[in-house]
């Protein structure tokens, strides 16, 4: 194993960017965390701890099966993940499976770029109020319009957890801190951010998050509001982001509807300065039995 410096271009699921030099820090990420800006590391569960912080994933007891679809109209992409998670034992764990192809146009000529990535989460809770994680992601690319791009190996990524109260959790996430393949769509990053639920109903959040080789740093918040009917719930989430690397913003939002057996999660991004970047994503959850207190909550809680 070495720590190297990050230098091809890598294209992963579920979110892309219309920006020359996207990367995995933005574009692996899935519906609910997209809407609320980005902004889950402090209350990461589920897929959600996939690429944000894998040490919230003892935050709830669930079995969930979640499939999700993305669609990016600047370069025609297909954006496919799936992940099983299980935070019921006593190691708390994710399995993942994400696939993008794309299409660039190079000289009038269209050159299609794809990516296969997989991997596992596992997360450790080290004592009640203090949770640890880890990340292993193995990747395979190619891109037409670049002979020599052909790459694969893997990289890593580690996070923390902490529990102030019950009502605020602060998450540090350290993001392809290890690597084994040079790689500019894995670039080292560290991030932080503060989750706090005032009331069951009402999340808010705040995440802030710096390249180490000097990219820039990306800002996000949102909040969600979940809202029960009878049997049903439906989040209601918004968000905004600033990047002053790319000095790009944009606006988030989205929407969903749950139930203690699945869930559907809609979500869209869109850049209001810098660009015209459009992302549309939506996902659905099947759940195992609902080991959390009674009654219906959050998806995200």
């Amino acid at each position: 194993m070495r720590l190297v410096a990050p230098s091809v271009f890598v294209v992963t699921a579920l979110l892309g960017s219309a920006h020359a030099e996207p990367d995995s820090l933005d574009d692996m990420l899935g519906p609910r965390e997209i809407a609320v800006g980005e902004a889950m590391r402090g209350g990461a569960t589920g897929s959600t701890s996939i690429n944000l912080n894998p040490a919230g994933l003892p935050l709830n007891r669930e079995l969930v099966f979640e499939g999700g679809y993305g669609y990016r109209a600047s370069d025609s992409a297909s954006l496919v993940g799936v992940s099983a998670c299980d935070s019921t034992n006593i190691v708390p764990g994710c399995f993942f499976y994400d696939y993008a192809g794309s299409t660039t146009d190079l000289g009038g000529m269209d050159m299609k770029r794809t990516t296969h990535l997989a991997g596992a989460s596992l997360s450790k809770l080290l004592v009640p109020r203090v949770m640890v994680g880890m990340t292993t992601k193995y990747f395979r690319y190619n891109d037409e319009a670049m002979p020599d791009s052909k790459k694969s190996g893997f990289v890593f990524d580690a996070g923390a957890t902490v529990r102030l109260t019950e009502m605020i959790n602060l998450g540090i996430s350290a993001q392809n801190v290890l690597a084994t393949e040079d790689s500019a769509w894995y670039p080292r990053a560290i991030g932080g951010g503060l989750h706090a639920r005032p009331i069951p109903t009402l999340a808010l959040s705040f995440d802030s998050r710096w390249k180490t080789d000097g990219g820039g740093a990306r800002f996000g918040g949102g909040a969600e509001l979940f809202v029960r009917g009878g049997d049903m719930g439906y989040p209601i989430r918004v968000g905004g982001i600033h990047d002053n690397g790319l000095g790009a913003s944009y606006v988030t939002g989205g929407i969903g509807i749950a139930n203690i057996k699945w869930g559907i999660d809609v979500a869209a991004r869109r850049e209001v300065k810098g660009g015209n970047e459009t992302l549309i994503l939506a996902s659905m959850r099947f759940y195992g039995p609902r080991l959390a207190s009674g009654g219906l909550s959050s998806p995200d809680e």
